[in-house]
């Protein structure tokens, strides 16, 4: 994993920032990591990735046999 200490990303953000773009940068603080950049790409699959992730956990828990046929549903909305 790359890394850039805070030093480092004050006066070149620009370099961390496209090092962060295919893996994510971890920010050091005398010798301990901080925090982590990550490149919007690679953010955007891990947000759906999670999103996907309580979808899924909701789906599990859901208990279906309570609900209702969607025909009935528009019907009674008049869809």
């Amino acid at each position: 994993m790359n890394t850039v200490t805070i030093s480092e990303l004050k006066t070149r953000p620009a370099r961390a920032i496209a090092e962060s773009l295919d893996y994510p940068v971890a920010v050091l603080r005398r010798n301990k990591t901080q925090a982590y950049i990550v490149g919007k790409e690679l953010f955007e699959k891990l947000v759906a990735a999670l999103e996907d992730l309580i979808d899924r956990k909701a789906v599990e828990k859901t208990d279906f046999s309570k609900g209702k046929d969607f025909e009935d549903i528009a019907s009674e909305l008049g869809i």
